[in-house]
């Protein structure tokens, strides 16, 4: 393989599974590089598209492009369709996001430069798993398309999305005293926005701007690392991740009011209207927790599209004794199983939940 001569620089077991990195050629000491010593390093496009060439008459393909340059968009872009159009397989394509801004990563995610965007210094050891769930979420999209499935699933994605208008567009109409209320009285409280927008993985894993009244201090998201101790949910290193804390000190006074009477969540009616969500799936994820939920094992809960209300929520919400299998495993039925009276159904029990006791 074409490989550059490199060093052994941690205790880790190599890889054997090959990728391609397209990066500057002077990383010669990155610790990923014995990590994946099979693998292909090229210093710019023109080369790795020699190379996929070559491994294109061969036969031989790598499991993911991984590029470490300076973003110039349109160059990305250009390789990118370049990948698509002449090489006969889906190969993943990720970015690292180190030196990114966050406008950047944006643009990556929006212009759908790249399929990720990870961490390499932190995150490269899960670079299978990654590949692994890129991968399966493509086939999954190839299967759905087949025309022996294409029939039911039009109908309930067209029945599905009916219903989502329909919901959607009266309650924001019946909501619309109701949300002037809430925005006074956010702003009467505390310094700050009146909506809370944050990034979120949907179905697919994609990203959109999610949208909640602000029921938390400031820059709560940044204070998420001194209260890790509390957190609800418990899971080793290299297990998935959720955060939730009871009693959580940055909620304000109001805050607290709008998550037990659900009252927060009525801005994600404008989600569901644009078309990012829907009314009944899986909840939206922000993108750290997202991140540690692409493995095989879990991949499969964002086959479902990203709902207000769903399995989950008519089944745990609230409650104290919450585990990461268990959520899973609801969103995962969830997302096998879903139809429009399953809908229906979650949406008739969803009112005898909007109340909760507990402050989780």
């Amino acid at each position: 393989m074409l490989t550059k001569d490199l060093y052994h620089v941690n205790e880790e077991k190599p890889q054997t599974q090959s990728f391609l990195f397209i990066e500057d050629d002077r990383k010669l000491s990155e610790q990923y590089h014995s990590f994946y010593s099979e693998s292909y390093y090229v210093a710019n496009f023109a080369t790795a598209k020699k190379l996929l060439t070559e491994l294109e008459i061969a036969g031989e393909f790598p499991g993911l492009i991984v590029i470490d340059l300076p973003l110039n968009s349109e160059i990305l872009s250009n390789f990118k369709n370049w990948v698509e159009n002449n090489i006969s397989i889906y190969i993943p394509v990720i970015y690292n996001a180190e030196n990114l801004t966050k406008q950047q990563i944006k643009s990556i995610f929006e212009r759908k430069l790249a399929d990720d965007v990870v961490n390499l210094s932190t995150n490269y050891s899960s670079l299978p798993e990654k590949a692994d769930f890129l991968k399966k979420i493509k086939e999954y999209s190839v299967v759905k398309n087949k025309k022996a499935d294409l029939d039911a699933g039009c109908k309930f994605c067209f029945a599905k999305r009916t219903l989502d208008i329909l919901l959607s567009s009266i309650a924001i109409v019946l909501c619309l005293p109701v949300f002037l209320i809430i925005a006074v009285a956010i702003k009467l409280e505390s310094k700050g926005p009146i909506f809370y927008c944050a990034n979120r993985a949907g179905k697919g894993f994609k990203v959109f701007k999610f949208f909640k009244f602000r029921t938390m201090v400031v820059d709560a998201d940044k204070k998420i690392a001194e209260l890790s101790k509390q957190n609800m949910y418990k899971a080793d290193d290299k297990g998935p991740k959720f955060f939730k804390v009871k009693d959580d000190p940055r909620i304000t006074r109001l805050g607290s009011f709008l998550r037990n009477t659900s009252l927060d969540e009525l801005p994600q009616l404008f989600n569901v209207l644009i078309g990012d969500m829907s009314i009944v799936g899986n909840r939206p994820l922000p993108l750290y927790e997202a991140n540690s939920l692409t493995t095989n094992e879990f991949a499969e809960r964002f086959m479902a599209p990203a709902g207000i209300t769903g399995l989950w929520q008519i089944t745990k919400r609230g409650k104290d004794d919450m585990s990461i299998s268990e959520r899973m495993s609801l969103d995962i039925k969830y997302a096998r199983n879903s139809s429009l009276k399953g809908d229906l159904k979650i949406i008739w029990k969803t009112p005898s939940v909007l109340l909760q006791k507990t402050n989780v």
